[in-house]
């Protein structure tokens, strides 16, 4: 187990240092967090004429949850799967598959280094100024929670990426699934709307998909009050629920992986 944290900080450490020779390309996207929440402003000013709330929400909440949304996004990012479609799709992969560390962690510990650097260029930055520019209050109501609920985040994206970039072992080019599929995704994880403006069918479909973890119920912790569905539930009982979606999936992910061993051929699909 000692090797194996050792090994993660490792390959964290290196694909920090690695990335941080091209912190100028990360520094690009401060300007999309911040171009999207004010189109976000604008629409919802647009939509909040005459009306105090709309699906119990008022306009100030409404920008609070897309702004929470946006500073959590930056800390979950993830493109495990292009990485993974990349490298079978040009039969690399054949070099980790002779490794005695399974992929997946390897791919893991690069999430956790490039995510690290993110933080100091991407999140801090725009936390001041979501903050203190647009006046967005990103104090959660639980800290505890809210920290359990954004880590937990930050794995079920992960394991989520990952399985999609899985499909690699069984399809030629699977970028189209991959861009469809990661379209679905946030619109399932409530990126561009809250869920509970969905329709109540709707609402009950997505209470039972792996996909609300990811932005959803981390910013609705974040907030301190948790809907959808019609299901009102404690902080402490959504967490609990989040946690074990996050263990399936990584159940999921463990079964998909190992069936992906067994059909590589090692030069590509």
């Amino acid at each position: 187990m000692k090797r194996v944290i050792e090994s993660i900080q490792a390959i964290g450490f290196a694909t920090y240092k690695e990335w941080a020779a091209y912190r100028s390309h990360m520094a690009v996207s401060l300007l999309v967090g911040p171009v999207y929440f004010l189109v976000q402003y604008f629409i919802w000013n647009a939509v909040y004429t005459g009306k105090d709330t709309l699906n119990g929400l008022t306009l100030e909440q409404m920008l609070a949850y897309f702004g929470i949304a946006a500073v959590i996004n930056y800390l979950t990012f993830d493109f495990a799967d292009w990485n993974l479609q990349m490298l079978v799709r040009s039969g690399k992969f054949i070099t980790f598959a002779l490794r005695p560390m399974p992929h997946w962690l390897f791919a893991f510990a690069q999430k956790i280094g490039h995510r690290s650097l993110g933080f100091m260029i991407e999140f801090v930055p725009i936390f001041l100024v979501f903050m203190f520019v647009f006046g967005i209050k990103l104090l959660p109501a639980a800290p505890i929670w809210a920290v359990i609920s954004i880590i937990l985040s930050f794995l079920m994206n992960f394991l989520i990426n990952y399985c999609v970039g899985l499909t690699a072992f069984w399809l030629i080019r699977a970028e189209g699934i991959r861009r469809v599929f990661l379209l679905l995704k946030d619109i399932s994880a409530g990126v561009f709307i809250p869920l509970t403006f969905f329709p109540e069918w709707t609402q009950k479909l997505l209470f039972f998909l792996p996909f609300q973890f990811i932005t959803y119920v981390p910013t609705r912790v974040f907030i301190g009050k948790y809907e959808l569905a019609g299901y009102s539930l404690k902080i402490p009982t959504i967490v609990a629920l989040q946690a074990g979606a996050t263990a399936l999936m990584a159940i999921l992910m463990l079964l998909l992986y190992r069936a992906s061993m067994k059909r590589f051929t090692g030069v590509g699909v």
